[in-house]
């Protein structure tokens, strides 16, 4: 784990269910809202978007021409080692580094984690997060 990388995009190319940057948390955009020109001015985008890993709502209002940050997500497969209460240990399938998270707020997600399940998680910067039961 470590930095955070980032691109850039103009704010009038982002769609919903892509990731964008917002006060430093990493979200999904559930809607994003366009306005027209006015005479003086650009048109306004409105992206509204959730957290990712604190499912907080957020919005940001930008000129369509503005650079917006966009994280770049990725995606790695561990194994279940061990349920802990409220954590899951889990091992890197690459490099075999152990480590916890905490178990998913999702219930369906929770009732199928077991030692030995092979799970896919997601990582940006320093943050970590079980996205899916693998398979």
């Amino acid at each position: 784990m470590g930095q955070l990388e980032i691109k850039f995009q103009k704010a009038g190319r982002i769609k919903p269910g892509q990731w964008v940057l917002i006060d430093g948390a990493v979200c999904r955009v559930v809607d994003v809202q366009v306005s027209s020109p006015g005479k003086h001015g650009s048109a306004k985008v409105r992206i509204t978007a959730v957290g990712v890993f604190d499912g907080q709502k957020r919005q940001m209002l930008k000129p369509s021409g503005a650079d917006v940050e966009v994280p770049v997500i990725k995606r790695k497969y561990a194994q279940v080692l061990a349920l802990m209460g409220d954590q899951v240990q889990l091992m890197d399938l690459d490099s075999y580094e152990t480590y916890e998270l905490p178990m998913p707020e999702d219930q369906e997600l929770a009732s199928k984690l077991e030692p030995g399940v092979e799970v896919e998680v997601m990582e940006a910067g320093e943050y970590r997060k079980i996205a899916r039961v693998k398979g």
